[in-house]
């Protein structure tokens, strides 16, 4: 199955946490090189290396990296993954979702980053009040990128994220919603939201509170 489609967009909430001195950054999932490219403008010296599973997004990745290579991270030959490290800062932009064992990997990550190492994540909110919808209306498509990306075999809402990243030994360090601009069925949907989340006994405000974030976005260090 092709990959998500490739975009120049920068995620500027993730680029924000990237760190101006970090040494050494492994982008997994890096598509066609857009966040390595803004980087490496303002920090010359960081050593980027670039991972996509799609060899022609690594292809063209690797003009803006200074090394690029396409594989299946979880299925990377052991010379090849132990050459990633010593690595301080390792990225994933919406990429956990397409993997099999994230937990396993940033387990793996974990145990052989740097001490003073970070991972920054962006992974979508399959809670958000859109595929809620799409569930109450039976019209729960697969598209070609998106919340409801075909590609995407992992799903996570703002707890099940917390659960693993502690169970995989990070600890948060900041982190940071994308929400999309409001559309006028949205208010009404939020407050459907509300009502189930009192018939189920749950927090109702912490129910739309957590279907409102596109996207979670966040800066980790060991634990």
């Amino acid at each position: 199955m092709k990959q998500t489609p490739a975009h120049d967009i920068v995620n500027a909430e993730l680029l924000s946490l990237v760190p101006l001195a970090a040494r050494r950054i492994v982008e997994v999932g890096c598509m066609q090189g857009a966040l390595a490219r803004v980087v490496r403008q303002r920090s010359p010296s960081t050593d980027y290396v670039g991972i996509d599973i799609d060899p022609d997004y690594a292809q063209v990745a690797a003009a803006h990296c200074t090394e690029a290579f396409s594989c299946d991270i979880e299925k990377i030959e052991p010379a090849r993954w132990d050459g990633l490290f010593p690595s301080d800062c390792w990225i994933f932009g919406d990429c956990l979702e397409h993997l099999r064992d994230p937990w396993l990997l940033l387990r793996r990550i974990r145990t052989a980053i740097d001490p003073d190492g970070t991972l920054l994540v962006c992974v979508p909110n399959a809670q958000h009040w859109s595929v809620q919808w799409r569930l109450a209306s039976g019209n729960f498509r697969y598209e070609d990128s998106g919340l409801l990306d075909r590609t995407h075999i992992r799903w996570f809402t703002r707890i099940t994220l917390l659960e693993m990243f502690q169970n995989a030994g990070w600890r948060i360090e900041q982190g940071l919603t994308r929400n999309l601009a409001p559309v006028p069925q949205q208010e009404g949907i939020l407050q459907a939201i509300r009502g189930f989340a009192v018939a189920g006994g749950f927090d109702p405000e912490q129910a739309a509170a957590d279907a409102l974030p596109f996207q979670y976005v966040f800066k980790l260090r060991p634990a």
